[in-house]
């Protein structure tokens, strides 16, 4: 008989992250905070009903793309520009700042007050664990701005280009520090920045000529046509794979620029309220339980649980001071630099996928139940941090 677990699995979370998402918003909360809680619930963590399946797993992938293309789809593209210097300063500084926080403690705890069983030396397990926390995943924050109505105000703008830029940054970091101990180490890299460069020259030449041959199209009819939305997401999923898959950039990323294409159109409108509808009843749900399904709690010593802590608590303020000050340095307000800070503090897949790359010769075993700890954290935490910071600006201009 055929296993249709899944479909179980489905209405389980379709339910449990409604409700939960329910309850936050009674608290005055995002809705996707209470998403994330459903998730670790229901999940390994606490009441193991559901765990993670290739289903899930796949489901999420696409949720998190389609919940990107929606971000580009409604992002102002001007804004955008006008934060183009603003957004690279953050994104420097939110890794630097994260890079050298997380070595700090790695530092101190790392093959000292918990032994390592990694095969590299401690110098580069210790900058390793720094490049996980320079991870920065912008998917929760795009769909808590999009609830709060902040997307497209000058914080958000930033925070999008930040996100970006950031991702380069980090794949350059993760390049790096994996290549070390190759005699091609240099080349490696060399290859990396020269693929990632080639990524946003192809994206910039098919972008215009798909946008051309779209806006084209599109305005000969004289309505909305089911058929513009399917292409659009077919342009989408094209632009998600040739990243991820040939030049070793985000899928997201990819996905996010198709959307800013699509969003030039006069059909923005039309895709953006029929990707909100697929997003909403199903994609998005599964997207956000999954991180929380992810989680198993390792066997916690006093060590262990008190790296999980500071681990965690580095990660916020990181964030929070590294891409505050980049964004002071551009004349944004104290709020809005707060604003920006906490935007960037979600960690989410990307922090795990790094971790995997890393493997057995740079990841000690026994820190990586803290790392998954600290990316669910800080996957709550930012939301939470993004609801007070807007709010407390919504009071002052009050």
């Amino acid at each position: 008989m055929e296993d249709l677990t899944y479909l179980l699995d489905l209405a389980l979370i379709l339910l449990g992250t409604k409700a939960f998402g329910l309850l936050t918003k009674r608290f005055q909360m995002p809705q996707v905070v209470g998403a994330l809680v459903a998730g670790l619930l229901l999940g390994p963590a606490c009441l193991g009903i559901l765990h993670e399946t290739d289903f899930i797993t796949e489901c999420a992938k696409i949720g998190v793309i389609v919940l990107m293309f929606s971000a580009g789809l409604e992002t102002d593209i001007q804004g955008l520009k006008k934060c183009g210097a603003a957004a690279f300063v953050i994104a420097l500084l939110g890794v630097f700042v994260p890079l050298i926080f997380g070595y700090g403690i790695a530092y101190i705890f790392n093959g000292k007050m918990i032994p390592s069983d990694a095969t590299s030396s401690l110098f580069f397990q210790n900058i390793f664990i720094g490049v996980i926390l320079t991870a920065t995943s912008v998917s929760i924050t795009v769909e808590t701005l999009k609830e709060l109505g902040k997307l497209n105000c000058r914080a958000g703008n930033a925070i999008m280009g930040a996100a970006i830029i950031d991702d380069i940054l980090g794949i350059i970091a993760l390049t790096v520090i994996t290549s070390v101990g190759d005699s091609n180490s240099d080349a490696s890299v060399s290859i990396v920045m020269l693929k990632i460069l080639g990524f946003f020259v192809l994206s910039g030449v098919v972008g215009y000529i798909f946008y051309r041959v779209f806006k084209l199209w599109t305005e000969r009819a004289d309505k909305d046509l089911r058929r513009f939305v399917i292409v659009a997401f077919v342009f989408c999923l094209l632009m998600s794979y040739v990243a991820e898959v040939y030049f070793g950039v985000a899928d997201i990323t990819g996905a996010y620029l198709a959307g800013l294409v699509i969003s030039q159109t006069k059909r923005k409108e039309y895709i953006e309220h029929r990707f909100g509808t697929l997003s909403y009843i199903m994609l998005s749900p599964i997207f956000f339980a999954s991180i929380g399904i992810k989680v198993v709690l390792p066997k916690m010593t006093m060590q262990i649980i008190l790296f999980t802590l500071l681990i965690v608590f580095v990660a916020v303020i990181a964030k929070i001071i590294g891409c505050g000050i980049g964004a002071k340095l551009f004349h944004y307000s104290k709020d809005e630099c707060l604003q920006v800070g906490a935007g960037m503090v979600c960690r989410g897949e990307v922090a795990l996928v790094v971790m995997d790359k890393g493997g057995k010769a740079l990841m000690p075993s026994n820190l990586q139940g803290p790392i998954v700890i600290m990316v669910v954290a800080t996957t709550i935490i930012a939301p939470i941090l993004l609801k007070i910071v807007f709010n407390e600006k919504q009071q002052t201009e009050n």
